[in-house]
């Protein structure tokens, strides 16, 4: 036998490279960096709040991943979980709108696209409310609009801050109009609840866009986004479409609309909570000092003393 021969028989005798069996890897045991590409191990990756170890990309999360994140252990009580759409224009597109609900209640576990509840930040209390984009991508229907409007009244008469973790698409277009009157609704809310002399923060994530964006994630004291996330009303190529001309590279980012005044905060997922609970503390209702706790009067200094006059002020009802 020739030494041609022998690797002709040998080469056919060994399995094609692409015919081999790939070695099975441990499900979830590796994450793929959606930004980079880079392979981390899911505990380290979790450890670090999905927040990629490599390129500081901001990786998508469940809402359950995003209320551990935020609320102290063994502190969240879940509100009004029970609520489902029930599909009144009985919509349908490629399918019936009652089956899409259905086949995204069994994908991700939740009946809606929003979770809502109170817990506690290092020991302050809060209401929160999660966005679930994951399911139908974040639109806001009926059930989101009431779960959020009902979490913002529990949190008025109650006196809590409330937050808002956002990632929307927008209102949901197979509610037709009773999806866009929750725009409306939560903004009521909220305005009760701002008038009540409270704090409202919404925290803007990836992707935050149309109706969301046009009412309650901009109505915030406060108003703070994770880096890169995409903040907007329409899309930017509808928009370049209409106006005929191209957009700014970091157009509809948060950085572009923290530069421009929409947005008060850019605040990375590892620092949120410590954020967050300064921001509450600081807003946190102060005990008035007894008279004796007020440092003396010295009589001798009274010439200093300027009268204000009664008009110069209001007392705030």
């Amino acid at each position: 036998m020739s030494l041609f021969d022998w690797f002709a028989n040998r080469r056919k005798s060994v399995p094609n490279s692409q015919e081999r069996p790939e070695r099975e890897i441990a499900d979830g045991l590796w994450n793929k960096c959606t930004a980079c590409d880079a392979l981390s191990y899911t505990k380290d990756l979790r450890a670090n709040q999905m927040v990629c170890l490599e390129c500081g990309h901001h990786i998508r999360v469940y809402s359950d991943d995003r209320i551990e994140q935020l609320i102290d252990p063994n502190t969240w009580v879940p509100l009004n979980g029970g609520l489902h759409a029930t599909d009144p224009l009985k919509f349908r597109d490629r399918k019936k709108y009652s089956d899409r609900l259905r086949e995204f209640q069994e994908k991700t576990g939740h009946l809606d696209a929003v979770e809502t509840g109170i817990g506690k930040i290092e020991n302050l209390p809060v209401a929160l409310g999660v966005m679930e984009f994951q399911f139908i991508g974040g639109s806001m229907g009926s059930v989101v609009g009431e779960k959020l409007t009902r979490l913002i009244e529990h949190a008025t008469r109650e006196r809590l801050p409330v937050l808002i973790v956002c990632a929307s698409g927008g209102a949901r277009m197979q509610e037709g109009m009773l999806s866009l009157m929750q725009m409306a609704k939560i903004s009521g809310a909220l305005e009760r609840h701002r008038e009540a002399r409270l704090l409202y923060i919404p925290i803007l994530t990836h992707p935050t866009t149309g109706g969301v964006t046009a009412s309650f994630a901009m109505l915030g004291d406060i108003i703070i986004a994770e880096p890169k996330a995409t903040v907007a009303f329409t899309g930017g190529r509808v928009i370049e479409q209409t106006l005929r001309e191209k957009l700014p590279e970091n157009y509809q980012t948060s950085e572009y609309s923290f530069a421009h005044g929409f947005v008060d905060l850019i605040v990375p997922r590892t620092q949120l909570k410590k954020t967050l609970a300064g921001l509450i503390s600081l807003h946190q209702p102060q005990p008035f000092l007894a008279d004796s706790e007020f440092p003396a009067h010295d009589a001798t200094e009274s010439h200093h003393a300027v009268a204000t006059p009664t008009h110069a002020f209001k007392l705030s009802p």
